[in-house]
């Protein structure tokens, strides 16, 4: 059984809380992890390697020592490992990809006379911040709304100690845009309350100065100061256009961080909302590399730290919402609470009501901001060339792979087996060359990834098709490279009267410069039989495993492993992204279609009523398993047509 060298005596390491590093041999730290009893962490890194996922297997044996240091509780803990990771910055911890700074608000309470300004700066000192904004123009924006209801500073400092000293106010003080005490409107001490003021609204107590306003501005009127009064009502306005862009969407009194994050086994995409007073202050957007396969509850603890690591106290909320909750949630709150002053802080998960709604809407947007992050390489020619370079250099090809085609099975707990079968020419996919397949008859995966590949690769024998030359494949994609992508194509069951055109060979019958399953060594092994059965083992060949994204090769005992910032990995991680998502939605399809025509024997149900079913339920595994009470609640299904119902799917199950 293989063991790395290194690996400590099990008697050796303390059962103690503490923090961990492994290095290699020139020194460089290459993980850092805390455990609340190192013994039993690290036991996980020394089991036999072959259990080891395989990324946790390429740090363990590119690591050449591990060392650990005990500390005397969890939350030192989590200072330490924080600390560390700061410091050495190693390559197998989650990293930050996004080096892109938000614009905030911050109003420098340090100065004299403190003022607003915009900046992407968050060590100004003293100064109190709120945001972060998705763009500048709408801190500018906000700003501009507010000081006509607070008259703060917000010439620079140069501006400001000129002005006091030739007792000429500054520019925006001239045009009436600033009430700083350079302009002689205002003393010291007035401008002070002003900014007091101006901090309260931005921190959440807008209903107070909405309601004072509203008073005064009645009282105004009443005494017939009309002039006054239409300044209460401007000032009503701007506060007005400044909270419309931020809907009230929890209480009033909450102050809260909710955190959504999407992952796959490279990347995850972090989504954080800023809510103070119950609205959404900020949003804050950023992606995180991922070299160790960790836990959702492991990732949501690094995001935390990350996120308030360098954080003032006065920007870490009361409350913090996730989707998972950490695993050392206590003394990840004990940290934050010391971190904020010794006030307390809460780490939840967002169950119910209106959070529960924000989170969905985070998450949402994590979601959408890791597929974006996938596929934004694709749109470039050169990241699509590079790629190409890399799986011909990786694999061992004679030349790039101009087209690949992408190789999937799904299938119903081993009934209504289909697969499907994508096509990228040039790192972009083809989707009218997309096919599904029908397997009637199978024993298990590799059966039918037999089956597919001997049917797909059989039409490159028929009479007229081409030898399929890189330079005919070329030709084409150049051809179509800006033509707009189609919807998904009609089944595999018509690729026997496709016909050549003119001198053109039919599109299914181009070879293909790789085919890749969706799948480790077996189904790798098993395409590989298919293609010497039909007499093509020259068609290269490889199937990427889920999770832990390995590449295997035919014959190969070990898979290849591609860096996690490849190029290649990205294409084939779509790729095979896409053969899944287009394999499940033809079993979708057809699920649905046969429920359709099982219930159409129904005495008394039209289709209709059938869609109405359908659509109530939601899924054919849900109708199946519906009472005939349940399906009573469907809109014109009465008692006696529902028990038919139950009673002909329990027949026909």
């Amino acid at each position: 059984m293989q063991r790395v060298s290194y690996r400590p005596k099990t008697g050796e390491i303390p059962t103690n809380p503490g923090v961990y590093r492994f290095r290699d041999a020139e020194g460089r730290v290459l993980y850092v992890g805390k455990a609340k009893s190192l013994r039993q962490r690290l036991s996980n890194y020394f089991a036999p390697l072959p259990s080891l996922h395989e990324r946790t297997r390429h740090m363990v044996l590119a690591a050449a020592s591990v060392e650990w240091t005990v500390v005397a509780s969890d939350v030192e803990a989590l200072q330490l490992e924080y600390m560390w990771i700061k410091e050495f910055d190693p390559p197998f911890n989650v990293r930050l990809r996004d080096d892109k700074s938000y614009p905030f608000m911050a109003i420098t309470l340090a100065d004299e006379a403190p003022r607003v300004t915009v900046t992407r700066n968050r060590r100004i000192k003293g100064a109190r911040y709120f945001g972060p904004y998705p763009k500048v123009w709408a801190v500018h924006e906000t700003i501009d709304l507010l000081i006509k209801v607070f008259p703060i500073r917000t010439c620079s400092d140069a501006s400001y100690k000129k002005a006091m000293q030739t007792g000429r106010p500054c520019f925006p003080g001239q045009i009436g845009r600033c009430g700083g005490p350079c302009s002689g409107r205002v003393t010291i001490e007035e401008h002070r309350r002003i900014v007091d003021d101006f901090v309260a609204f931005m921190a959440g107590g807008d209903q107070r100065f909405t309601t004072q306003l509203t008073a005064q501005m009645r009282e105004a009127s009443a005494a017939m100061d009309y002039e006054a009064a239409a300044k209460y009502r401007d000032k009503l306005t701007a506060i007005d256009s400044v909270l419309s862009r931020s809907a009230l969407v929890l209480g009033e009194d909450v102050d809260a961080d909710l955190f959504g994050i999407a992952q796959d086994e490279l990347a995850a995409t972090v989504q954080q909302f800023v809510v103070r007073g119950g609205r959404v202050r900020g949003v804050r957007a950023w992606t995180l590399e991922k070299e160790l396969d960790i836990s959702e509850a492991e990732l949501v603890d690094q995001v935390l730290q990350r996120s308030y690591g360098d954080a003032p106290p006065g920007e870490i909320p009361r409350r913090v919402y996730v989707a998972t909750l950490p695993d050392d949630a206590p003394e990840l709150e004990q940290w934050l609470r010391e971190r904020r002053g010794g006030r307390a802080v809460s780490v939840q998960v967002a169950q119910r009501g209106r959070k529960a709604d924000l989170m969905k809407t985070a998450m949402l947007n994590a979601q959408q901001a890791l597929m974006l992050h996938k596929t934004r390489r694709s749109s470039d020619y050169v990241s699509r060339s590079q790629a190409l370079t890399e799986l011909q250099e990786a694999l061992g090809l004679r030349e790039p792979p101009l087209r690949i085609e992408g190789f999937d099975v799904s299938h119903l707990a081993g009934t209504n087996v289909v697969a499907s079968m994508v096509v990228f020419e040039d790192g972009l996919p083809r989707k009218n060359q997309y096919r599904h397949f029908t397997i009637a008859e199978t024993t298990d995966d590799t059966d039918s990834i037999y089956q597919v590949i001997s049917r797909r690769v059989a039409h490159l024998d028929r009479p007229g098709a081409a030898a399929g030359t890189q330079e005919a494949v070329a030709r084409e994609g150049e051809a179509r490279t800006g033509e707009a992508l189609a919807g998904d194509a009609l089944g595999a069951d018509e690729l026997a009267g496709e016909q050549l055109v003119g001198s053109r060979p039919a599109r299914f019958a181009y070879r293909p410069q790789l085919l890749v399953v969706d799948g480790g060594q077996p189904q790798v092994e098993a395409a590989a039989r298919a293609l010497a059965d039909a007499g093509h083992p020259e068609i290269a060949l490889c199937g990427i495993a889920k999770r832990l994204e390995e590449v295997w090769l035919p014959g190969e005992e070990f898979p290849v492993i591609l860096p996690r910032t490849s190029e290649a990995l990205y294409l084939l991680q779509r790729l095979r992204d896409e053969a899944h998502r287009f394999a499940i939605s033809h079993q979708r399809r057809r699920r649905k279609r046969d429920i359709a025509s099982i219930l159409s024997e129904v005495p008394g149900l039209g289709p209709a009523r059938i869609q109405a079913l359908l659509r109530h339920f939601g899924s054919v595994a849900k109708l199946r398993g519906a009472t005939a009470e349940q399906m009573r609640e469907v809109p014109g299904v009465g008692p006696a047509l529902a028990s038919a119902i139950h009673a002909f799917l329990a027949a026909n199950g």
